[in-house]
């Protein structure tokens, strides 16, 4: 029973190794829309993959919004080869949509649809750690 509960422990641990080492993890910030945006922490969240809103700019400026601490996207998995699918919370249109990511270096393609693709947004973020 002790070498089982220790397998699964080492198991446990080295899920959380590979987790620390996905690419999309770090700062991020998102495409500005008429001078606004926004600083995003991409992070492990439980065993699926979140980003979280950090700042918000206006005009380059620093501001205060009640949209820092939400997730911008959240129930990311990785697909292999930089695609990632989950769904994106816009906070200009408050709507939650199904999509995709694609990482390619320094820049992460994010979009996703609503309404069975009537109504689909995306952008570009640039990592900036």
């Amino acid at each position: 029973m002790r070498i089982m509960i220790l397998a699964a422990m080492a198991a446990v641990m080295s899920t959380g190794a590979a987790w620390a080492a996905d690419p999309v993890f770090g700062l991020w910030q998102t495409q500005a829309s008429k001078g606004v945006y926004y600083h995003v922490e991409m992070k492990a969240c439980g065993a699926k993959i979140c980003g979280v809103f950090k700042q918000k700019f206006e005009n380059g400026a620093k501001v205060d919004s009640d949209v820092v601490g939400k997730n911008a996207v959240f129930d990311m998995t990785p697909k292999g080869g930089g695609a990632y699918e989950g769904k994106a919370w816009k906070p200009s249109n408050g709507k939650t949509y199904n999509g995709s990511g694609t990482l390619k270096g320094n820049s992460l393609k994010i979009g996703g649809c609503v309404l069975g693709g009537l109504i689909c947004s995306k952008q570009t973020w640039q990592r900036i750690n």
